[in-house]
């Protein structure tokens, strides 16, 4: 099967005469550059930083759409239209989700990749064969899916078939209470499939700029011997998003109270948890570890 790459969804708006060039001139795999966005359209490849996000394009070279019965759904630009105000309120910040573009993602190492949702069956082949993933860790409620229409269970039937683990570890978009609380299990599911060895995991939201990157950088701030602003900036400066920092300090601060004294997190600094102590970390580890299998 040929690879499936992808233009990124989260920018803005790629100005009608780019889109038509890049609908002309993509390979069948490629990797793309993208600028980071501002309050007007960006002009791809004029930003100092750049972000190497692959994408998926179909076999004829032109970039694929969400459709149904080989027809565009036509609430499609409604169902972005309407999510991305809602991100850009809650998140507070400027990227943008383009369901219509397909599944993207990035590579942040070696055992670990971070992107939007997986649409089709055809997407679970390409992870396979382009990006080598074993794994895969969806945070998306059952809601997300039925809001833009993705057969989860063709995606789970393809996964069985090419021998790749799905997991699921639900919490609810744009709500960082939701994420604080999953985040431990979120965690500790990656952690196990990453220290398996088997291949790549792909861990994923629905638009991959929320909660599957604060899952990551969790991750990297709790087992790789990293504080949360180089956790933050790691992911970050590979894939342009705005996750929750805030909730991933909260988490930690759950993972590492030991005393029932201990001043609530709402009433700490902004700062607060930004780093922990090797004792803090040991236990946030064993804490994350137990709930392998809860």
């Amino acid at each position: 099967m040929g690879s499936i790459p992808h233009v990124s969804p989260f920018s803005s708006p790629i100005s009608s005469s780019f889109s038509s060039s890049l609908r002309r001139s993509l390979p069948r795999s490629i990797s793309f550059t993208n600028s980071i966005i501002g309050s007007t359209k960006t002009k791809i490849g004029s930003a100092a930083r750049r972000f190497r996000i692959h994408c998926a394009v179909s076999e004829s070279g032109t970039m694929e759409g969400s459709r149904r019965g080989g027809e565009r759904s036509g609430g499609s630009g409604r169902r972005e239209e309407d999510y991305n105000t809602v991100m850009k309120r809650l998140m507070r910040n400027p990227y943008e989700y383009h369901h219509d573009l397909g599944m993207n993602y990035t590579i942040i190492s070696d055992s670990l990749i971070v992107g939007s949702q997986p649409q089709k069956p055809e997407d679970i082949d390409h992870l396979k064969e382009e990006a080598n993933v074993a794994y895969i860790l969806c945070l998306q409620q059952d809601k997300d899916m039925e809001y833009w229409g993705v057969d989860f269970q063709a995606i789970l039937a393809r996964c069985k078939e090419l021998c790749i683990r799905h997991m699921r570890r639900p919490a609810r978009d744009f709500d960082p209470d939701s994420l604080r609380s999953q985040l431990p299990k979120a965690v500790s599911s990656l952690e196990w499939a990453i220290s398996e060895g088997k291949g790549r995991v792909y861990v994923h939201c629905s638009a991959g700029l929320g909660r599957a990157p604060a899952v990551a950088i969790a991750y990297l701030f709790w087992f790789c011997n990293m504080n949360l602003n180089a956790a933050y900036e790691k992911v970050t400066s590979k894939r342009p998003c705005g996750p929750n920092k805030r909730a991933i300090q909260g988490a930690t601060y759950d993972l590492a109270k030991n005393d029932p004294w201990k001043e609530p997190f709402e009433s700490l600094p902004e700062h607060a948890y930004s780093g922990v102590a090797d004792w803090e970390r040991t236990l946030i580890q064993d804490r994350v570890r137990g709930l392998r299998g809860t």
